[in-house]
This record gives C-alpha cells, structure tokens and sequence, in this order.
C-alpha cells in the first residue's frame, strides 16, 4: 500500500468517525424525555404526587423511559387508597396502539401478582377516548380484589395508554382505586377517588357506572400533561 492510499484511508476514517459522531449527537439531542405528569392544580380532593419517580434508559441512553405516583394522601383518607402511575417512554421507534396496550395489561398482570390482588379478567372492559389534550387514547377497566390480613377489599383499575406526537413519547397511566372498606366498615362502597381518576367532560363512563358522577373535567388521567 502506498504512502497516498495510506493517507487516503486514514481521512476516509477520520469522515465516517465524523459522521457517526454527528449522527449520535443529533440522536441524542433529539431524544430527551418530556416526562408526563398531572399538574399541581388537579391534585385536589387528597390527592398529591408521592415523590417516587423511577427512571432507566437502554441502548446508551437511546431509549429512556420514566414513571411518576401519584396518592390519596392517607392523613386525608385512609379508608379507601387509591394511587396513579404514569410512565412515558421514548424509544427509537414508537410502539403502535395495540403494542402499548398490550404492554398496559402486562404490567397491570405483573402488579397484581406483586401485591396480592386478583383481577377478574372477565370484568374487562375496553374502548377509547379524547383527553382535554386532544389526544385519543386507548384504555382498559378491571374489577379486582385485594386481600390483607384475610380482609378482601374490592377495587378498580384502569389503563390507559395513548402516544404524544408532540413530545415523541408514548405514555402508559395505571389508576387503581379501592371501593370498599371491609376493614372497618362492611360492604359501603365509595366511589369518589375512582370518578377522580377516570372521570371526563364526556360522561365517558357514566352508562357504565348508571351514574352522572363521571362527568367530571378535573379527570385526573383526562388532564395529563404529556407535551
């Protein structure tokens, strides 16, 4: 080889190791996570960000992903806890529709089994909706059961997922409420946290529920910012 074709590929290197470079920048700096949260003027009735945030990224940091709690403040209420998670993923090609919500119930499975709650997979109910946001979303409803101590407390879940164009993200909320009181109290039912987490302007879920209650604007999940 040549002194020339020496140098020659030498600058052929120094190029593509240029290129790259510019390329990795432009991923990087075109991949940063707009984390989804519920703001501040929502969280009323109780409710109150938990301070837990968990966050890990794949890929050298290609794709990052990121969950948010939200609780009933238990000095509030303590008789029926309820809580939402939210989870934004940016990865390097978007998840379509199906893919996240098949995501959603996998992770709702996962949890259940995590913290001793049975989930009546008959109960499911599915379909879509718009957030205040405009974005149209796909969710899930569960009924389940939690038991503590031989107590059995009923509950509700839902998730909800949906991707944000804006901030390049794909967002996944989990709401779980418990309607009962069995601890204390048999068998009242109190619905109030569960119309907090999924209620909207619409009435999405007012036939489902026979009850008006569901109309409701300050839907914690329906007033998710994401971008």
């Amino acid at each position: 080889m040549s002194r020339g074709e020496g140098i020659s590929k030498i600058y052929i290197a120094i190029a593509v190791f240029i290129i790259l470079l510019i390329i990795f920048t432009i991923l990087f700096s075109g991949n940063q996570l707009t984390w989804a949260i519920i703001d501040d003027n929502c969280l009323v009735e109780g409710w109150k960000d938990s301070g837990e945030s968990v966050y890990h990224d794949r890929l050298f940091g290609l794709e990052k992903q990121g969950s948010l709690k939200y609780i009933i403040d238990e000095n509030v209420d303590d008789r029926y806890p309820a809580f939402i998670t939210i989870t934004s993923m940016k990865t390097l090609f978007m998840m379509n529709e199906e893919e996240l919500l098949k995501k959603t119930i996998e992770t709702i499975n996962q949890a259940s089994l995590n913290n001793n709650i049975t989930i009546n997979t008959n109960s499911s109910y599915s379909g879509s909706r718009a957030l205040i946001n405009g974005h149209k979303t796909n969710y899930i409803l569960f009924h389940g059961n939690k038991t503590y101590k031989n107590i059995n407390e009923e509950i509700r879940i839902i998730g909800e997922t949906w991707n944000c164009g804006s901030s390049g993200t794909s967002v996944i909320c989990i709401g779980v409420a418990q309607i009962t009181d069995n601890a204390h109290y048999n068998s009242i039912y109190n619905y109030d946290h569960w119309v907090e987490i999924i209620g909207d302007n619409e009435g999405t879920f007012v036939n489902r529920y026979n009850s008006y209650n569901f109309i409701n604007s300050d839907g914690l999940i329906f007033n998710v910012i994401c971008h």
